[in-house]
């Protein structure tokens, strides 16, 4: 009985570690990381902690989470202003960091990727600052690549039908009528026989959206 007494306080201290400033805190996902902690401040760090060890978070994010458990919007707010100011959160960083790769591996425009960062609780400032750093002639070259990337799989659709699927696609990343309607005409000018588009007019284009 000692000894598994013994085992159990040797893995409750294994699941608790020391943070920078001397709190004792669970390690995420461990089984003192469940226990009910009487401190909301120490409950607020735990959280912290542990949505940040998932994936990059901001602070309306961290601050809902908390929200969640209870824990007090004060309290709350004292944690997350000492996790930013050494940068644990960082919605700059983090607004950056969405831009980049999102606009890169799934092609998004300027205005899919400003709706994202709203709805993950980033200032009107913070998102206009990372969104700008998109011009317009990159945005186009985006739009262009995905196009080329989609065409292939489209040679069997007649021409109208194509063009709808192709900015319907650039619509729902973001892309306006009129970026839609460029980008398309400038894959069909360097495109071979069998991937024509339909002429549409911008207008019409936004239809498809």
């Amino acid at each position: 009985m000692a000894g598994r007494s013994g085992r159990r306080s040797q893995r409750a201290q294994a699941d608790r570690r020391t943070a920078g400033d001397g709190h004792e805190l669970p390690v995420p996902g461990t089984s003192a990381d469940l226990t009910p902690d009487a401190d909301p401040e120490g409950v607020a760090r735990a959280i912290a902690l542990r949505q940040l060890t998932m994936a990059p978070r901001t602070r309306a994010q961290l601050a809902e989470a908390m929200a969640r458990r209870g824990v007090p919007e004060e309290v709350a707010g004292t944690v997350l202003d000492r996790f930013t100011e050494v940068k644990l959160v960082d919605d700059e960083e983090f607004a950056a960091q969405w831009v980049r790769s999102r606009h890169v591996g799934r092609g998004l425009a300027r205005r899919a990727l400003a709706y994202e960062l709203r709805h993950r609780g980033v200032a009107e400032d913070t998102v206009r600052g990372a969104v700008d750093e998109i011009d317009h002639d990159a945005e186009l070259e985006a739009a262009r690549e995905l196009v080329r990337r989609r065409l292939p799989g489209m040679v069997a659709d007649d021409p109208a039908r194509r063009t709808r699927r192709l900015a319907g696609m650039l619509a729902r990343k973001g892309y306006s009528s009129g970026t839609a309607h460029r980008a398309l005409r400038d894959v069909l000018a360097e495109s071979g026989p069998g991937t024509a588009f339909a002429e549409e007019d911008p207008a019409d284009l936004e239809e498809c959206t």
